[in-house]
C-alpha cells in the first residue's frame, strides 16, 4: 500500500481565508447598532462634505453633525468601566463636543449647521414636546395625578435644602453669603441659561447698573457644574436602583397597588402603528403651540402651560386612545434613538467651557457639589417618607439643579429615565420660574 499523501497547503488560501475571516469580525463590531465598516464610511462622508464646505447648513446637515458624534459617544460611553455606571453617555455626549469647541477643533461648517438645527430649528423644544405629549398620554390617569400633587413636596423642600447647605459650605470656604446665593445657588436652581441666567441677569443689571453680560459670565459656571453633578447623580442613583429594586419605579414617582401603573397597557402592547406616529407628532406640536400662545394670555411660561393642557386632555380622556398610542410610540422611538445625538448639540452650543474655566476653583466646586447634593438627598428622603420610589423622587428633585430642558434630558437619559420627563419639566420650569421671581424680589430688597 501507497503511504498516506500529506494533505497539501496553500499559503495562497490560507491568506484569504483569514483576510476574510479578520474582515467578517471587523464588520460584527458595532458602534451602536451600526456595523463598524459602515460607520466609518458614513463618518468619512461627513467629514469630507464639513471640509470641502458641502455640509448642507440645515437640519439635514445639523442631524448629520450629531447624529455621526451622538452614536459614537453614546456607545462609547456605555462602555468604559466606573463612568458607565454614573451616566457616562450622557457626561460623554455633552463634555467632549464642549471640549472640541474649546479647542476649536470643530470646523464652522459643522457648527454652522449645528445652531441652525438647534437654535432656528428649535429641535431641543421639538425633543422636549415629543417626550412630555407621549410620556403624558401614555401613563395611568391616576399615578399621573398622585405624582404630579406629591412631587411639590420634595421640590421646595430639596430647594430650601439647597439654599441653606449652599451658603453654609460658602461661609466654611469664606464666600461672602450674598454672592454664594445670588451668583452660585441661584444660577444652579434658576431653571437653567435661557430661562433662569438670561432673565436673572437682566434683572441685576436694572438693580445694581452692570451690564447683562458680566452677571452672565459670573453665573453660567455655577450652572454648567451644577447640571454635571446633577447627570453623574442620576447615573449613581439609577446604579443604586439596580442593586436595591425596591428603591426604585424605574421611571414611576408614586407607587400603587397591583403594578406600575406608568403606563397604560393598551397603548405600549400595540403594534407599532406609524401613520398614528404621524398623528403624534402633530398632538406635539399642537401642544407647544398652544402653550406659546396661551403665555400670551397668561404669562405663565409656555412649557408649563403645555405640561398642563397634556395632563389635562389625558385626565379628561379628550382624545381617542389610538392617537394616544401614537403620541407614546413616537415618544418611545424619539427618547430612545436621538437623545445622546441631541446632547452632543447641547454640548456644541450650551455649555461654554471657556466661562467655566475662568472662575472655578476648588472651594467653588464644592460648593455647587454641595448645593446639588442637597437637593438630590432631600428628594430621595422626603420621597420615601411620602410614598414615592426615592430613587425616582431623588432624580426628579434634581432636575431642579440641571440646565433647563437641556438639564432634564441630561439628568434623565444618565439615569434611563425618560418617562420622567412631565415630572422632571415641572420641577425646572416651576421651580426655576419661581426661584427667577424670588431672587429678584430678595436682591432690590438687599441692595
Amino acid at each position: 500500500m501507497e503511504p498516506a499523501r500529506e494533505m497539501q497547503t496553500f499559503p495562497e488560501v490560507e491568506s484569504i481565508d483569514e483576510r476574510k475571516s479578520l474582515l467578517s469580525r471587523f464588520s460584527r463590531i458595532k458602534v451602536g447598532v451600526i456595523p463598524l465598516p459602515l460607520y466609518l464610511a458614513l463618518a468619512a462622508i461627513i467629514y469630507g462634505a464639513s471640509v470641502y464646505h458641502s455640509l448642507p447648513p440645515d437640519m439635514i446637515g445639523g442631524f448629520a453633525v450629531i447624529m455621526v458624534m451622538g452614536i459614537l459617544l453614546g456607545d462609547v460611553g456605555m462602555r468604559i468601566p466606573i463612568l458607565k455606571d454614573i451616566g457616562g453617555p450622557a457626561i460623554l455626549a455633552l463634555l467632549v463636543p464642549s471640549i472640541l469647541v474649546f479647542y476649536q477643533l470643530i470646523n464652522p461648517a459643522s457648527m454652522e449647521a449645528v445652531t441652525v438645527l438647534m437654535k432656528e430649528s428649535n429641535f431641543l423644544y421639538l425633543y422636549i414636546s415629543v417626550l412630555v405629549a407621549g410620556s403624558i398620554l401614555g401613563m395611568n390617569r391616576k399615578v399621573l395625578i398622585q405624582g404630579f400633587t406629591r412631587m411639590f413636596v420634595p421640590l421646595v423642600l430639596g430647594t430650601l435644602a439647597s439654599v441653606v447647605v449652599g451658603i453654609l459650605v460658602g461661609s466654611l470656604f469664606g464666600y461672602d453669603m450674598k454672592h454664594t446665593l445670588f451668583y452660585i445657588i441661584v444660577p444652579i436652581i434658576g431653571g437653567g441659561i435661557g430661562e433662569g441666567i438670561l432673565p436673572l441677569s437682566l434683572a441685576y443689571s436694572s438693580i445694581l447698573g452692570e451690564s447683562a453680560e458680566s452677571f452672565v459670565a459670573q453665573m453660567i459656571p455655577a450652572a454648567v457644574i451644577g447640571n454635571i453633578v446633577a447627570v453623574v447623580c442620576a447615573g449613581l442613583m439609577m446604579r443604586l436602583g439596580e442593586k436595591k429594586p425596591e428603591l426604585t419605579g424605574n421611571g414611576v414617582l408614586v407607587k400603587a397597588k397591583g403594578g406600575d401603573g406608568i403606563t397604560e397597557e393598551k397603548t405600549t402592547k400595540k403594534p407599532v402603528d406609524f401613520s398614528l406616529m404621524g398623528a403624534g407628532l402633530l398632538i406635539a406640536c399642537s401642544f407647544f403651540i398652544f402653550g406659546s400662545l396661551a403665555h400670551k394670555f397668561l404669562g405663565i411660561p409656555g412649557p408649563v402651560l403645555m405640561i398642563v393642557a397634556a395632563t389635562l386632555v389625558k385626565c379628561l380622556q379628550i382624545i381617542p386612545k389610538k392617537i394616544e398610542q401614537g403620541a407614546f410610540h413616537l415618544y418611545k422611538f424619539v427618547s430612545t434613538g436621538l437623545t445622546w445625538p441631541l446632547m452632543v448639540g447641547l454640548g456644541l452650543l450650551y455649555i461654554p467651557l471657556e466661562d467655566v474655566v475662568k472662575i472655578v476653583t476648588p472651594a467653588y466646586i464644592v460648593i455647587c457639589i454641595s448645593v446639588v447634593l442637597a437637593m438630590v438627598g432631600t428628594g430621595y428622603f422626603v420621597g420615601k417618607f411620602m410614598k414615592m420610589h426615592p430613587v425616582d423622587s431623588a432624580i426628579v428633585t434634581g432636575c431642579h439643579s440641571g440646565l433647563g430642558g437641556t438639564g432634564d434630558v441630561a439628568i434623565l437619559s444618565a439615569s434611563n429615565r425618560m418617562s420622567l420627563m412631565p415630572f422632571a419639566q415641572v420641577a425646572t420650569r416651576l421651580g426655576g420660574a419661581s426661584t427667577v421671581i424670588l431672587a429678584t424680589l430678595l436682591m432690590k430688597l438687599l441692595s
